[in-house]
């Protein structure tokens, strides 16, 4: 019952607060939420230096929630299969070289620039972090958030390129980011020896490799199912089957989960809306998704505003997580820059598409999740104090911001 009593003011503050936006403020609900929900746990710390126990109060019924697995267990399915129903297959098949080099080498070049900063960086503030735990936040953060991406690029008046690189790039460098964290987290934590190169890779395609593979067979499975029958329940039931069923065999058969939901997402927003679906099917599955996907946005990013009353920040690892999300900026024009100038797309690209992936490049709550899901004593309080600190950069600054710079670039 605390449970249910907990989601229930969530969802009553999500409400509330998305009252307040639409009527008011009308900015990008995932910064409005975001915002209003730091400005809440900032506003529970403030009373919990009067009253203690009041603080004490809503860490412990927030702790009640294991953000990193209702993230990455439950809410991540959903939405990135929510997410990829609205991708036209046409649209990346004619950017697939870009989306493809800047999701695989992209994310690896991110990782390391970001992990040798880190490095470095903490050493500044006599700090030690090993390279591969720093390799680790490399992994975590480097990878865009869709999510975040799709909520606060909606209201942006983007050319189909950019729009079409940037939502397809964090589709699947997020699934990539998963893979890489969970094999250098694999090293981290192995205390095998023979751990070298041929092991590494084996874990990393068969974790990609096998996603991709588990998508097409979900994404067969459920169209071939829904072309047999014409029932709209019965199909959006199959299209839930689909997200949830999968998103459990995949845990288990240890593929990733969150490229087998892009990929089936995609067959099913494609080829499932065009031949498998009569036209109220397509209407009635085309919103039920689209309202599933607002409700659980809503709850994340206002989740992650309030995860703050549960972070123990100290005050050095502000001005890294400042430092390292400017770091973030020059890495992820790094990681899109070389790609591209290496395989010879750059000059289709343009330098302004570039220029607005880099800032438009923001992360969210599956960063902060994998940071809350390592290993306790793993640099874990370092490292998600600063993931922390850079996710709000990227939404509450960049997010704020990306429109602007549009404008000012389309001028």
């Amino acid at each position: 019952m605390e449970l249910f009593v907990l989601f229930s003011a969530l969802i009553s503050l999500a409400a509330f607060f998305s009252y307040i936006n639409v009527r008011f403020l009308k900015l990008p609900s995932g910064i409005s939420l975001m915002l209003m929900g730091t400005i809440a746990a900032i506003a529970v710390i403030i009373a919990g230096s009067f009253s203690s126990g009041f603080s004490a109060l809503v860490e412990e019924k927030l702790l009640l929630i294991d953000f990193s697995e209702f993230l990455l267990g439950i809410l991540l399915s959903f939405l990135l299969f929510a997410g990829s129903l609205h991708v036209q297959l046409d649209d990346l098949k004619t950017a697939a070289k870009s989306i493809i080099s800047f999701a695989t080498l992209g994310t690896l070049i991110s990782t390391f620039v970001i992990a040798t900063g880190l490095f470095y960086l903490v050493q500044l503030f006599n700090e030690q972090i090993p390279f591969i735990y720093c390799l680790l936040f490399g992994a975590l953060i480097s990878p865009t958030d869709p999510i975040a991406v799709m909520g606060i690029l909606k209201s942006a008046r983007l050319s189909k390129t950019i729009e079409t690189n940037i939502i397809g790039e964090s589709l699947f460098n997020d699934g990539i980011g998963v893979v890489v964290f969970t094999t250098v987290l694999k090293i981290a934590t192995s205390s095998e020896d023979n751990f070298g190169v041929p092991e590494i890779s084996m874990l990393f395609l068969r974790e990609s490799g096998g996603g991709i593979i588990a998508g097409l067979v979900i994404g067969i499975t459920g169209y071939l199912l829904m072309k047999s029958i014409d029932h709209f329940q019965t199909e959006i039931l199959i299209s839930l089957a689909m997200v949830m069923g999968g998103y459990s065999l995949c845990h288990y058969l240890h593929v990733s989960g969150p490229l087998a939901m892009v990929v089936a997402g995609i067959m099913t927003g494609n080829k499932g809306k065009a031949l498998a679906m009569s036209d109220i099917t397509r209407d009635y599955l085309g919103k039920f998704w689209e309202i599933t996907d607002e409700i659980l946005n809503a709850v994340l990013f206002l989740l992650i505003g309030l995860e703050l009353v549960i972070v123990d920040f100290k005050f050095q690892y502000f001005f890294i997580g400042l430092i390292t999300a400017l770091l973030l900026v020059v890495a992820r024009y790094i990681s899109l820059f070389f790609p591209a100038w290496l395989l010879g797309f750059k000059k289709a690209l343009g330098n302004n598409t570039l220029t607005i992936m880099t800032w438009g490049g923001l992360r969210g709550g599956i960063s902060i999740a994998l940071a809350l899901s390592l290993p306790a004593g793993s640099y874990k309080y370092q490292l998600v104090s600063v993931t922390f600190v850079i996710v709000l950069f990227t939404i509450l600054v960049q997010g704020f911001t990306i429109e602007k710079l549009i404008k000012r670039l389309n001028r």
